[in-house]
């Protein structure tokens, strides 16, 4: 499954480094992280989506604190 969220970051940078760092998450498939449109673009297997977004945005806050990643 693939899901797109709404994100603040606050930097190329700070996107890439999020971006890196959630594509570590066990059960990832792909992760993008876009600056420009303020986007976070998730993919995981439909099973465990929501176990695999929970450590994802988690994986995210560790990695940028200030980065925002707004799930419904």
């Amino acid at each position: 499954m693939k899901k797109k969220f709404k994100c603040e970051v606050d930097c190329a940078d700070c996107a890439a480094k999020i971006e890196r760092a959630v594509k570590k998450v066990d059960g990832v498939e792909d992760a993008a992280v876009n600056f420009m449109t303020q986007s976070f673009t998730l993919t995981a297997p439909d099973e465990r989506f929501d176990e695999v977004l929970a450590a994802a945005v988690k994986a995210a806050k560790k990695a940028e604190p200030d980065a925002v990643i707004f799930v419904k």
